[in-house]
């Protein structure tokens, strides 16, 4: 776990993953995962991460691929998931959420 922390800490020391409007998509490639893994995370109050609109962020989108990934997913995920937060609606959406189910929904009406 501390190793996947330093290799996140080092991507955003090139600049921050937080794109705006509360969302942060944290990535990098390591060798703690043998397939592409996303998760989700939600702060209510929110955490100062830098965001390029100096904004805290409510929102954590992380993905984390291994070094050598055959199907070759980590770019699309991430790009697939940062047009989805650019959405005017998904901020606000994703507070409500209640359950997984909920967000899984939203996922896939997003077509994501």
């Amino acid at each position: 776990e501390g190793m996947l922390f330093k290799m996140l800490k080092r991507r955003e020391n090139l600049g921050s993953t937080g794109i705006g409007r509360g969302i942060a998509i944290p990535h990098c490639r390591s060798l703690v995962v043998n397939r592409l893994r996303v998760a989700f995370g939600r702060k209510k109050d929110g955490v100062d991460f830098k965001a390029i609109d100096d904004k805290p962020v409510n929102f954590f989108f992380l993905i984390v691929a291994p070094p050598l990934e055959v199907s070759n997913q980590y770019l699309p995920v991430l790009g697939k998931i940062a047009q989805f937060s650019k959405e005017s609606d998904v901020p606000g959406r994703l507070l409500q959420i209640g359950s997984p189910a909920e967000f899984m929904a939203l996922l896939e009406e997003k077509r994501v």
